[in-house]
């Protein structure tokens, strides 16, 4: 599918593709009287997904962001506790932070992934750090390993944010079984869709299971105990919607409501079709990504990503570093190459640098690797599986034609 764009080679709209088979199974579901809610296009989904990554649960949801806010509450902070995160990754990843009473730790970024910084991160741990929020950003995994023999060490928990991720290894696993929780965004620009949004949530603990499911069926997390039987004083009704525990449990406490994140079946239909051509669709990101590196290594002043051995990149993002050191200005690489028809824009601010994180006591200077690399050096190019071998070539060409030009 394309989008309407002034730029010869645009930065992506949508980050797979759509066929026949996706048109078809929507004309099946809209024509016939199957139920377009919790039915076993869904379930389907899920199981395809935990045979992906190896989880022993995954649960669909109706976005990233709603997965990672139900990863932030297995986490059961309480005030005063500490949480290591990330400053590159989007705002979603973190902001159920903010309505809790927590101390949020940002730690630096290696200059190469733009990953967490893991030496940085074992000097931040303390006795009050209850978990470490991080990114697989771009989908290059994150030093995962030494991340979760710290966790196992210090006894904290790990969120993997792998958004980005999907498609990537890491010594030889998926990211999705990499940490205690893991978490997917299904948007149009991500590396599959489920029609727009949607999201999905991965763990082994059997004990989160049935949370999960309350939240996401509209259901409270609480502490339910069985009425003991000379306490019932309810009389059951036949045929009645939704009496959920009513008849046969007490509520001695809540620890979160719920809402309605079920994903639909039109959107998961869609989903388990498109992890189907999740290994073409990263294929042709691989391609790409490889002829953007062939141009820009021959290039002054220009640095690449570096991928280790034992690591498959996803290249959901595209990302180079220019120098400013060689008199290479970012900005205007950035406007010069738009000029010339290639679209590309900055991802992801400094979160530690938003207005609510300021508030919070944050502030420049905290996180100087992500700053320097975000302000002047980094720069991300579309990299989308329905780029055509023309619009790859163009761009290698505007990209050899602008940074020759800045070295002069």
């Amino acid at each position: 599918m394309s989008v309407e764009t002034d730029f010869e080679v645009p930065y992506p709209r949508f980050g797979s593709e759509f066929g026949d088979e996706e048109l078809e199974v929507l004309r099946d579901l809209l024509t016939s009287e199957k139920g377009l809610s919790q039915g076993p296009w869904r379930d389907r989904f899920e199981a395809g997904f935990r045979e992906h990554v190896g989880s022993a649960h995954a649960y669909a949801v109706t976005s990233g962001t709603v997965a990672l806010q139900l990863a932030v509450n297995l986490l059961d902070l309480r005030p005063g506790d500490e949480v290591i995160a990330v400053p590159q990754t989007y705002q979603a990843t973190i902001q159920p932070l903010l309505a809790l009473q927590v101390d949020v730790r940002f730690c630096d970024i290696d200059r190469n992934s733009l990953n967490i910084d893991v030496d940085q991160l074992e000097t931040m741990i303390t006795e009050r750090t209850r978990a470490v929020l991080l990114v697989h950003y771009g989908g290059l995994p994150a030093e995962m390993n030494r991340v979760m023999e710290l966790s196992r060490r210090h006894g904290f928990l790990v969120v993997e944010d792998a958004a980005h991720a999907l498609g990537a290894e890491y010594c030889g696993r998926p990211p999705g079984s990499l940490a205690d929780i893991a978490c997917f965004s299904f948007h149009s620009t991500k590396n599959i869709t489920t029609l727009g949004e949607g999201g999905m949530i991965t763990f082994d603990r059997d004990e989160w299971a049935e949370r999960v499911l309350r939240w996401r069926g509209n259901e409270c997390d609480g502490d339910y105990r069985v009425t003991e039987p000379g306490r019932k004083t309810l009389k059951e009704v036949p045929h009645a919607l939704y009496p959920g525990l009513a008849y046969t449990h007490d509520c001695a406490g809540i620890r979160h409501v719920g809402t309605n994140a079920t994903l639909s079946e039109p959107a998961s239909a869609i989903g388990l079709i498109q992890l189907g051509k999740l290994p073409m669709l990263t294929a042709r990101r691989t391609w790409t990504a490889h002829q953007l590196d062939r141009t820009l290594k021959g290039l002054p002043g220009v640095r690449v990503q570096s991928v280790p051995p034992d690591v498959r990149h996803a290249y959901h993002l595209y990302t180079f570093f220019v120098d400013p050191g060689a008199g290479i200005d970012r900005d205007a690489v950035v406007a010069k190459l738009r000029e010339l028809g290639v679209e590309s824009w900055l991802r992801y601010f400094p979160l530690h640098l938003l207005p609510e994180w300021r508030a919070r006591g944050h502030l420049p200077g905290e996180c100087p690797v992500a700053e320097k690399i975000w302000f002047e050096q980094q720069i991300n190019l579309p990299c989308q599986p329905t780029l055509t071998d023309v619009q790859v070539k163009r761009m290698r060409g505007a990209l050899e034609e602008v940074l020759l030009s800045a070295t002069g």
